[in-house]
């Protein structure tokens, strides 16, 4: 009850609104019709306003009456979503829940996991973070995230459980304008090292971590999606996940290096869900991991 106003006032004024009346209300909810007229009344009485016209054999909804209707029908919902989700908080299931995403992860497999997850869960409130690098890996260290879809990096600590999820493969590209693409050698390490390379970045450790770097003269950056654009525009050279670039490589609008120095760059790199292992996982959690790990995350060639 809210003062005066509860649950049980509001179905009643709900059942005759579906009803049509007073008596069909009474038999769809198992009461006599006094019943129903006098919580209508109550209800009446609480609000100071009249809901019904009763100047007539059969008593009609008022202009106010229809209006609280609606609202009533807004406050039942929100009750039967405020009971499933006590009741399931009460079973394990998480209030919410937060997830970390670095500029690695395909999207397509995390939201078909997150589809089966609300259709599953549909109360569970979720948040998505989509990060650079190690950011993902430092909101499952302070808790902000419950779970983390990310590069395994080598400062992962014990405290961290990782499940593998899929291998990434790497390409290094270039602008069909960049002066490599034109290039007739075979391109090893010291021909790169003549030109600026675009490399991601942590923004939050100084200098920042740097992984493949051949070039002394880099463009750091967060982004990768800002780091895409710049190697679009031709401004230098750069290692990106395959299935970031396959259209542009597909339209010409980049190229891929073909270097000539398996030590310069990884062909693959591995994603992980990762999650605090002292912070035990909670009902929607394990369901999305399994979820995850069951995901075709690329179509078949």
């Amino acid at each position: 009850m809210i003062g005066s106003l509860s649950l049980d006032q509001l179905r009643v004024l709900i059942a005759i609104e579906e009803a049509g009346s007073f008596s069909a209300a009474g038999r769809r909810l198992r009461r006599v019709q006094s019943a129903i007229s006098h919580t209508i009344q109550a209800l009446e009485e609480a609000q100071g306003v009249q809901l019904f016209d009763r100047s007539a054999r059969t008593p009609r909804f008022t202009e106010a009456g229809r209006v609280l209707a609606a609202q009533a029908r807004q406050v039942l919902r929100q009750a039967e979503v405020f009971e499933r989700t006590a009741q399931a908080i009460a079973a394990g299931l998480e209030p919410e829940l937060a997830i970390a995403l670095d500029s690695f992860v395909p999207t397509p497999p995390v939201i078909r996991g997150l589809a089966g997850l609300q259709a599953h869960h549909p109360d569970l409130a979720v948040t998505l973070f989509t990060e650079g690098i190690g950011a993902a890996e430092r909101r499952v260290r302070d808790g902000s995230a419950t779970l983390g879809l990310c590069a395994l990096l080598p400062s992962m600590v014990q405290e961290l459980q990782a499940a593998p999820l899929t291998q990434v493969s790497l390409v290094p590209v270039v602008a069909p304008t960049h002066p490599l693409a034109a290039e007739q050698r075979p391109i090893t390490r010291d021909i790169l090292a003549e030109h600026v390379q675009l490399i991601l970045t942590d923004p939050l450790q100084r200098p920042g971590p740097s992984f493949s770097v051949v070039s002394p003269r880099v463009w750091r950056f967060v982004d990768i999606a800002r780091r895409l654009e710049f190697l679009l525009a031709g401004f230098g050279w750069g290692t990106m996940p395959q299935h970031l670039v396959a259209a542009h490589l597909a339209s010409g609008r980049l190229r891929r290096l073909n270097i000539d120095d398996p030590g310069v760059l990884p062909g693959s790199i591995g994603l992980f869900a990762i999650h605090d292992r002292n912070r035990p996982l909670g009902i929607g959690a394990r369901w999305l991991l399994q979820a995850l790990q069951q995901q075709a995350w690329f179509d078949a060639p």
